[in-house]
C-alpha cells in the first residue's frame, strides 16, 4: 500500500510527539555519569547502559524530525539503489535508512 506524503508526515508527527513527551527525562539521563558518584559498580554499569539506550532514543527523535523536514522530497521513502518504495513502518522505525531491505545489508548504517 502506497502512502501519501501527508500520511507519512502525520505518522512522523505522531512519532515525534510520543518521543518528545519523554525528551526531558531522556536528556537528564544522558548526562555524563561522574566516576566519583557513589552508586556502586553494578548500578554504575546499569546507568552507563541506560545512558546509551537513551542516547539512541534521542538520535531517533532527531532523525524523525529531519525526515519530517524532508517529507516532500521526491526521494523520501525510496531506495537509493533500486528506487523501490519503502514501507511506512520502516521509515518510521529507521528514518535514517536510505535503502530497501534487500539492499540494506549491502550498505553501512549511516546516522
Amino acid at each position: 500500500m502506497a502512502y501519501s506524503k501527508e500520511d507519512i508526515a502525520i505518522k512522523l508527527k505522531e512519532g515525534i510527539f510520543s518521543k518528545s513527551v519523554k525528551i526531558e527525562p531522556l536528556e537528564e539521563l544522558t548526562k555524563p555519569i561522574s566516576p566519583e558518584n557513589g552508586i556502586g559498580t553494578i548500578s554504575r554499569m546499569d546507568a552507563i547502559n541506560n545512558k546509551s539506550i537513551n542516547e539512541v532514543a534521542l538520535r531517533k527523535l532527531k532523525a524523525l524530525k529531519i525526515t519530517l523536514e524532508n517529507v516532500h522530497d521526491n526521494d523520501l521513502g525510496k531506495c537509493n539503489k533500486c528506487n523501490i518504495e519503502t514501507p511506512i513502518k520502516r521509515i518510521l522505525l529507521t528514518p535514517y535508512i536510505k535503502h530497501c531491505v534487500n539492499r540494506a545489508h549491502q550498505q553501512p548504517l549511516s546516522k
